[in-house]
């Protein structure tokens, strides 16, 4: 997940998504729970965040660089934002919040967090950014830096597989280990950040990606957890590069069939089209004239058909995104670019700042390579498979990392949430999660995307779940609800006219 709305992930932005949102400080006389030892307890303080436009409380707490190697003295500050609750006495077990990427930083999902007004009502929220994330020791290259200026051909850059190279050769010069900055250390700091807040249990939220990292959590300290949401669930078994490219290829190609069952947009023939394109721009590419929707200035660009479907598959992500895929492709097939990368541009500026690539890769080459089959029978995105490979290739690969085993859990409730049609982490891998787990629930919501925590009643459901820490004890008209959504395209009759 990427943003509050779609967890997912600048002009890399279209790369990673193809390969893969008024406090105030304690009071004199507050009874918040008291901080662990005086030598590491966080000092929070009022802040600001970007996405949010009311004050918050941030501290920055030390924790181990290298937590493979104990004996090691180097450490990196980490960034906890925590949202009050809107009483002086709140419960002793607050909602942590882990977001998703790999990549993201969770304190882009404050403006989410702080509209969970229900959960606030008696429990602290905690944002904490992963580290390599947010202000949490952020790793940066130059080589994958966002330009706020970049020309349209410098957003639909073809190198970038020897951008992501140079990304390591920077890493490596400053001599950080990428290996540093995994799954399995994220999980030691959740822990740290525990303790140094003398908090017997929590409550944990997670999306996308960051179900790995909660997963992983509830395996090493079941004890500590007391109830656990998991939205858009990553199986432990599943790689994220290969399980995704083969999820959004089938997300697609049910945005094709949806179309051919409408009588005006089936008119399209978008199937046909696609195999035509495939022709017209081959792999070195095709030259092309587009307006930059951004300047108003025409530009020369250097287009292939890797380039059209990756920017096409971030818009899978929603099914509102996804009505308008028909209508790009048309457009593509008529020459005119400038609505893909209206579309492209409009999305790179909403999640600005939330990922940090360098991280992204740092993670998934590391974890998920080793499981990712050199062979595929992808078809449309074949070539961006192998890329992603490719531009894995020379990164350092995780030993150690035991979350490709299944959690085996019997006690700590657990909410798995879906949506239908989610390109990436479908309602197959939250059962398959869901096998091993004796205390669950499966809430799937029909026709919505990816994260549905934001969506309609879910908020609610999110509440209930907390307040009671009973899987059966869920508000069922928000179930039915959710199971019950809108048609999954309503196709606009401005873009596609009935007779």
């Amino acid at each position: 997940m990427f943003d509050v709305n779609r967890f997912s992930s600048q002009p890399i932005i279209v790369f990673v998504i193809a390969i893969i949102l008024s406090a105030c400080s304690p009071q004199n006389g507050d009874s918040r729970t008291t901080i662990g030892d005086s030598a590491k307890r966080p000092l929070f303080s009022a802040c600001r965040l970007p996405s949010l436009s009311m004050a918050v409380e941030c501290a920055n707490i030390t924790v181990p660089l290298k937590r493979d190697y104990p004996q090691s003295q180097e450490t990196i500050s980490l960034r906890i934002v925590r949202l009050p609750a809107n009483t002086l006495r709140p419960d002793p077990d607050p909602l942590i919040f882990l977001a998703g990427g790999p990549g993201q930083a969770a304190s882009a999902l404050a403006p989410f967090a702080s509209a969970l007004v229900e959960i606030r009502r008696t429990r602290d929220i905690f944002l904490i950014d992963q580290r390599g994330t947010g202000e949490s020791s952020p790793l940066s290259c130059a080589a994958l830096r966002d330009d706020p200026d970049a020309t349209l051909a410098q957003s639909l850059d073809q190198e970038m597989v020897t951008r992501v190279h140079r990304c390591l050769d920077e890493l490596r010069a400053k001599n950080i280990n990428p290996l540093d900055y995994g799954t399995l250390a994220f999980v030691e700091d959740i822990e740290d950040v525990r303790r140094m807040l003398s908090l017997k249990t929590i409550n944990m939220w997670a999306g996308s990606y960051g179900t790995r990292v909660a997963l992983e959590y509830l395996r090493r300290y079941p004890e500590n957890v007391r109830t656990l949401t998991l939205d858009g669930v990553v199986s432990p078994s599943r790689s994220i590069i290969a399980g995704g490219w083969q999820t959004r290829e089938e997300r697609l190609n049910d945005v094709i069939r949806a179309c051919a069952l409408s009588e005006s947009c089936g008119k399209l023939q978008l199937e046909k089209i696609l195999q035509t394109l495939i022709t017209k721009f081959p792999p070195s590419g095709k030259r092309t004239t587009i307006t930059n929707p951004r300047t108003g200035t025409s530009e020369t660009v250097l287009i292939n058909f890797d380039t059209i479907i990756a920017s096409l598959q971030f818009l899978l992500y929603t099914p509102e995104n996804a009505a308008l895929i028909p209508y790009l492709i048309e457009q593509i097939a008529a020459d005119r670019f400038e609505p893909l990368a209206a579309a492209t541009q409009s999305f790179s500026r909403q999640i600005e700042g939330q990922l940090s690539p360098a991280l992204h890769f740092s993670v998934l080459c590391a974890e998920d390579t080793q499981m990712a089959s050199q062979h595929s029978n992808l078809s449309l995105t074949r070539s961006l498979y192998r890329q992603s490979l490719e531009a894995c290739a020379p990164w350092p690969i995780a030993d150690n990392f035991s979350s490709r085993i299944p959690v085996i859990n019997n006690n700590t409730p657990v909410l798995l949430l879906s949506g239908t049609l989610d390109p990436v982490t479908p309602p197959a891998y939250a059962e398959e999660v869901a096998k091993t787990l004796a205390k669950h629930r499966a809430v799937v919501a029909k026709n919505h995307g990816h994260i549905i925590s934001t969506q309609s009643c879910a908020p609610s459901l999110l509440a209930a779940f907390i307040k009671t820490a009973d899987t059966k004890d869920l508000p069922e008209d928000c179930v039915n609800l959710l199971g019950k959504s809108a048609p999954s395209f309503l196709w606009s009759n401005a873009l596609f006219p009935e007779p």
